[in-house]
């Protein structure tokens, strides 16, 4: 036992984090590898072999090479997945529906616009009845 109690709870709490960091630092490096369209075949098998086979010493050396481009990557990908998602989203407002009123509200429009001497009261039994047949 040692004499400081809360120190070791703390230092474990310490080596908890880190490890929890290694492993999102690690599992980012491997998704970077195989997100990397430049990267050949031969070379995504060879940083992850070298990641998997050493882990600490490739996750470093990775960083050191290619870790500049890695944040440029992520951005592409993000700007990517924004203007699928934008293009989706243009193309389901497109085949929506138009939006159904309520033939009250087109009548009170109306009325109001037969008040207000816009239309004539010709124009206004027209629209009324096709607004009551249609």
């Amino acid at each position: 036992m040692s004499d400081f109690p809360l120190l070791n709870a703390f230092l474990t709490m310490m080596w908890f984090f880190l490890w929890v960091m290694w492993f999102m630092l690690l599992f980012r490096v491997i998704g970077d590898i195989f997100r990397d369209d430049q990267l050949s075949g031969w070379g995504k098998a060879g940083w992850t072999l070298s990641v998997c086979v050493l882990p600490f010493l490739g996750v470093l050396v990775y960083l050191i090479v290619r870790g500049k481009g890695m944040g440029l990557r992520e951005l592409q990908h993000a700007q990517a997945r924004e203007q699928a998602f934008r293009s989706y989203v243009r193309e389901a407002a497109a085949e929506a529906p138009e939006p159904r009123t309520n033939k009250a509200d087109e009548l009170a429009k109306l009325a109001g616009l037969h008040d207000h001497g816009d239309i004539t009261d010709a124009e206004y039994e027209k629209a009324k009845a096709k607004v009551l047949t249609g």
